[in-house]
């Protein structure tokens, strides 16, 4: 059974920075690949940004492009979301989430990953 357990999130000024962290348990981490995805009030979950096993693969959504970084420590089985310059639109529960079969590849599609995190809100204010 894996586990993925998110961290970091909080109320944030715009234009401030956070770090998420997303422990993941139970699986071989270094196997596979993992994203961020986001979920606001009223709207569908959104793809933010993946990785594959050994962070040589990296995409990101168009909107997080050049503010967001992802990363991953192997040793320490743990994904990270480095979100600078916040803005108010970025208000939303976070998720992580790992993809076992294809860990060299990034998805973007959230139908690809096979266990999630249960979320880390993110609060932006004006």
């Amino acid at each position: 059974q894996v586990q993925l357990v998110e961290s970091g999130g909080g109320l944030v000024q715009a234009g401030g920075s956070l770090r998420l962290s997303c422990a993941v348990s139970g699986g071989t981490f270094r196997t596979y690949a993992m994203g961020w995805f986001r979920q606001a009030p009223g709207k569908e979950r959104e793809f933010v940004a993946a990785i594959s096993w050994s962070g040589g693969n990296i995409v990101y959504a168009d909107s997080v492009k050049g503010r967001f970084t992802i990363s991953r420590d192997n040793a320490k089985n743990t994904v990270y979301l480095q979100m600078n310059s916040l803005k108010p639109e970025d208000t939303a529960v976070y998720y992580c989430a790992a993809e076992k079969n294809m860990g060299w590849r990034t998805q973007v599609r959230s139908t690809f990953y096979d266990d999630w995190g249960q979320g880390t809100q993110v609060t932006v204010s004006s």
